[in-house]
């Protein structure tokens, strides 16, 4: 059974699967815990599961070639050319089998590319039910779910999440729901059940670089549809407004909320990331290490984590890694700035403009990871020649289910 467009409805199930392989395996101490040798079982199962499950769907191998995917499937020679060395372990070769079986799955998934509104509703109910386990353990355990080892930050009580990626996935969603109510893909009551547990989420987990790239994307996002969409327009005033309103009477509570209780000094040199940054740029390398890097590995040097997406692939996949990244975001930005204003443009706009905010203070652009998911449902909004049409009218207002609510399509 499909949807309208003719999507499998288990395609949904291989999306949830791929974003469950991505959640990772480290992170703050859950109230039950979990063997990390579990975690990382469940993780990859769930990869080889969506593989599986992706090739069932699509059997005779129907494939929609594109940029992005082919740009993916090239970054695999240098992680490829620099692992097989092992000077990462033989968890580098782990790694690259990983990300290849990763690019397989999308390429399979990618037949249906052409209805990608259809997987940014996938993509935000797989979050949203991703920070239903944390609000969860945050109702069971206070006192676990916002330890002092994270400086009072919200981590994942349920399963091992980390302050960033509750963060960003609390913006992702935030940001693709504000759209779609924009569109009028939803109606406001169930854009509200998403947007505002997601928004006290994200607060307390005091993520800077995930509220900045919600902000900051949902402006490019939105300016892409001021001249089409006059509730975009009002959305973008009113939300101007609040800004300005907000920068004025609550100054102080934001500057305190955004340095995190941190010294000047710790802040300018972003938390300690700068000192590590210097010493990878530093460290000699051979000719060979320039080119590919040093094979996949955790996304840390020197024992400490990069927590920089360039950085990172320049140390795991060196140049030929930058450009191949680099190419990515070049290729999706140029396709959304020619095509005509659209919801799906917006959103393509929102994501990528999020993942590249994202990628000065956090790792992933190079390897399976939530980003590259961000990045594949932007490609596929970008698949299908969209026109500038007029945004619909709004339907008679009726009660929908979170989930069931983004299913609504345009009349």
């Amino acid at each position: 059974m499909g949807t309208p467009h003719g999507t499998p409805r288990m395609a949904g199930l291989v999306w949830g699967l791929l974003i469950l392989n991505t959640l990772g395996s480290a992170g703050a101490k859950t109230i039950v815990p979990l063997p990390r040798s579990l975690i990382q079982l469940v993780t990859m199962g769930s990869l080889v599961a969506a593989f599986t499950l992706a090739l069932a769907l699509n059997p005779r191998l129907r494939i929609k070639a594109g940029a992005f995917l082919f740009l993916l499937t090239l970054l695999l020679v240098p992680s490829v050319i620099s692992s097989v060395n092992l000077e990462s372990g033989l968890g580098a070769l782990f790694r690259c089998a990983r990300l290849a079986l990763f690019t397989g799955t999308l390429w399979l998934l990618s037949r249906w590319w052409d209805d990608g509104q259809t997987f940014v509703r996938h993509h935000i109910r797989m979050y949203f039910a991703v920070l239903g386990s944390v609000a969860a353990g945050l109702a069971v355990s206070p006192g676990a779910a916002m330890p002092d080892l994270y400086g009072g930050r919200l981590v994942g009580a349920l399963w091992p999440l980390t302050p960033p990626q509750i963060g960003q996935y609390a913006a992702v969603i935030t940001g693709l729901t504000v759209l779609l109510l924009l569109g009028r893909r939803t109606d406001r009551a169930s854009a509200a059940v998403v947007i505002v547990p997601s928004l006290i989420l994200l607060a307390l987990t005091h993520t800077r670089t995930a509220t900045l790239g919600l902000f900051i994307g949902l402006a490019l996002a939105i300016g892409s549809l001021l001249l089409t969409s006059a509730a975009a327009r009002r959305f973008f005033t009113w939300a101007v407004l609040c800004a300005v309103v907000a920068a004025v009477a609550f100054a102080s509570a934001l500057q305190a909320w955004f340095l995190r209780g941190q010294s000047q000094e710790n802040f300018s040199n972003l938390t300690g990331r700068a000192k590590v940054w210097d010493a990878l740029l530093a460290a000699p390398r051979t000719g060979v290490q320039q080119a590919f890097g040093v094979g996949l590995g955790d996304k840390s040097f020197g024992g400490l984590p990069i927590d920089n997406s360039w950085l990172a692939v320049y140390n795991e996949q060196g140049l030929t890694g930058i450009a191949l990244v680099a190419a990515v975001f070049v290729v999706l930005g140029g396709v959304a700035l020619l095509r005509p204003p659209s919801l799906s443009r917006a959103c393509a706009i929102f994501l990528i403009g999020y993942c590249a905010i994202a990628s000065y203070t956090e790792a992933g652009l190079g390897d399976a990871s939530p980003y590259l998911l961000h990045l594949a449902v932007a490609a596929a909004l970008l698949t299908a020649p969209d026109t500038a049409t007029p945004l619909p009218a709004p339907a008679l207002p009726r009660r929908h289910l979170p989930g069931r609510a983004l299913d609504r399509r345009s009349p």
